[in-house]
């Protein structure tokens, strides 16, 4: 019987056809180097490109590596969700495929939940900002902060930035708030971090190495404005008893 890995790597995917490839390299090179138990799952949603059949012809390549795909476009929360309930890892790391916090970062989040100093750590791009290499336009770091008040103020998340797309956590703490997760698109990380402290889990936020990357498929405004509104859907839904 194969042994379970210690590690699950979950990559959200929409038609990344241009840099999974890439990535999926970035990932053999430094699990390879620094001897790690891993699997790295790919979840397509619903891509339109090559995504998929780029990532079927990798692990034929690396057996380390498998793909998911979603019923049609469902929406990065979507993704991360059907990821985190069909991976083996003791500890699952969720990542951009843009690899914007590079995975020479992962031991900063890992290394805490293995010695049983959180649940769920997740990476930071507003506690030290000298670690930003590649920084966004003006405009959408302000927002971004804008955005963090307003987390703070209507979920009581007591932290910097929720939005950053690099995570871990405890796969076995965290299945039953993946599976109370509402949310399936970008607003799901303050939803999840939400969730996860209700429930009495440890969160720790870490400062970590960041780049923008070009090629985002957020849609500014529109998304923007649908982010604030899950932050008010996260009040209602624990004050409709969804979270309990």
């Amino acid at each position: 019987m194969a042994s379970i890995p210690q590690i699950s790597i979950v990559i959200p995917a929409y038609n990344e056809a241009s840099r999974i490839t890439p990535t999926l390299d970035v990932l053999r090179q430094y699990l390879g180097e620094n001897d790690r138990c891993a699997e790295v799952i790919v979840v397509d949603d619903g891509s339109v490109d090559a995504t998929a059949a780029m990532v079927e012809r990798f692990s034929a390549q690396w057996n380390l590596v498998r793909l998911i795909q979603n019923p049609g476009n469902c929406g990065k929360g979507f993704s991360v969700k059907h990821g985190a309930l069909q991976a083996q890892g003791d500890i699952v790391l969720f990542t951009d495929a843009d690899l914007s916090a590079p995975i020479s970062e992962m031991p900063k989040l890992i290394d805490p939940i293995v010695e049983g100093k959180c649940d769920v750590s997740f990476g930071s791009r507003a506690l030290d900002r000298s670690l930003i290499g590649v920084h966004q336009s003006k405009l959408r770091e302000f927002s971004g902060r804008i955005f963090n008040l307003f987390v703070q103020a209507l979920t009581g998340l007591n932290f910097k930035d929720t939005q950053c797309g690099f995570k871990a956590f405890r796969r076995q703490a965290m299945i039953p708030v993946f599976r109370q997760q509402r949310i399936t698109d970008f607003g799901f990380d303050p939803e999840i971090l939400y969730i996860a402290q209700k429930h009495g889990l440890r969160l720790e936020e870490i400062p970590v190495q960041w780049n923008h990357v070009e090629g985002t498929t957020v849609c500014f405004l529109k998304d923007s404005l649908k982010m604030l509104f899950d932050l008010v859907l996260i009040r209602w839904n624990d004050l409709t008893g969804k979270y309990r």
